[in-house]
C-alpha cells in the first residue's frame, strides 16, 4: 500500500475520532445540563437540552456513513476494521445517551414542588458519578486508553448503589406522603434514565477494550441495580 493511500487511510479514521470527541462533548454538555434543569426545575435550560438532541442523532448518522465509506474505499483489516466497527458503536452509545438525558430534561417540566434537600443531594451526587464517569471514558477513548476504560467498567456499580438508594427513598416518599406521588414517579423515571446512562458509559468502556485489545472484555459486568423495569417506563422515550 503506497505512502499516499495509508495517509488518506489514517486522515479518515482521525476524521472518524474528531467527530466522536464532537459527538461526545455534546453528549456531556446534555447531560449537564439535563441534571441542572431538573435539580433546579429549570424548564428553559429543559427545553435548550430537548432541541439540540435533533444536532446529536444528526452526528450518529453522519459517523456511520463517514464509516460506511470509510470500509467501502479502503476495505480495512485487523486493528483498522476494529477502529470503524468501534466508532459506530460508541456513536450509538452516544444517541442513546443524548436520549436519556433529552428524557431526564423533560421530567423537570413536570415537577413544580421544592424537592426535599436530602433528595435533591441524591439526585446532584448520581448526576455528577455520571458526568464524571462519561468524562473518563471518552478521556479513555480519545486515549486508547484500556486500563482508563476499565475503571469506568468497574465504577459502575457505584451508581447502581446509588440509583438503589433513592429508588427506596423516593418509595418512602410516596407512602408517607400521597401528594409526593406523582412528583416522586417522575423521578423516579429520571433517576433510572441517568442509571441507564452509566450503562451506556460502561458499553463505550468495553469498546475500548475490544479496540485495544482486539478482543470482547469477557468478566461479567458489575451491578447493583437490584429494582425492575415497568412496561410503562420502557415506552417512555
Amino acid at each position: 500500500m503506497s505512502d499516499h493511500i495509508l495517509k488518506a487511510y489514517d486522515d479518515d479514521l482521525a476524521q472518524l475520532k474528531a467527530m466522536l470527541s464532537e459527538m461526545g462533548g455534546l453528549a456531556e454538555e446534555q447531560l449537564n445540563h439535563s441534571m441542572e434543569a431538573l435539580v433546579r426545575r429549570d424548564t428553559r435550560l429543559a427545553g435548550q437540552v430537548i432541541q439540540a438532541d435533533e444536532k446529536i442523532d444528526a452526528m450518529e448518522i453522519a459517523v456511520e456513513e463517514k464509516a460506511v465509506l470509510t470500509i467501502a474505499k479502503r476495505q480495512p483489516l485487523a486493528r483498522d476494521l476494529r477502529n470503524i466497527m468501534v466508532a459506530i458503536r460508541i456513536a450509538s452509545d452516544l444517541e442513546r445517551i443524548g436520549d436519556l438525558a433529552k428524557n431526564v430534561a423533560k421530567r423537570s417540566h413536570a415537577i413544580n414542588d421544592t424537592l426535599p434537600r436530602r433528595l435533591s443531594a441524591g439526585l446532584e451526587r448520581m448526576g455528577q458519578l455520571s458526568q464524571a464517569q462519561l468524562k473518563m471514558v471518552l478521556d479513555a477513548f480519545a486515549a486508547d486508553d484500556a486500563e482508563k476504560a476499565m475503571e469506568v467498567w468497574r465504577h459502575d456499580e457505584d451508581i447502581d448503589a446509588l440509583y438503589n438508594s433513592i429508588f427506596r427513598e423516593l418509595l418512602t416518599y410516596m407512602m408517607e406522603d400521597p401528594r409526593m406521588i406523582s412528583a416522586c414517579t417522575h423521578l423516579l423515571f429520571a433517576t433510572k434514565n441517568i442509571e441507564r446512562i452509566g450503562d451506556h458509559a460502561t458499553n463505550i468502556a468495553e469498546n475500548i477494550y475490544y479496540l485495544v485489545h482486539g478482543k470482547p472484555l469477557r468478566e461479567e459486568r458489575p451491578k447493583k441495580d437490584k429494582t425492575s423495569i415497568t412496561p410503562f417506563e420502557l415506552k417512555q422515550d
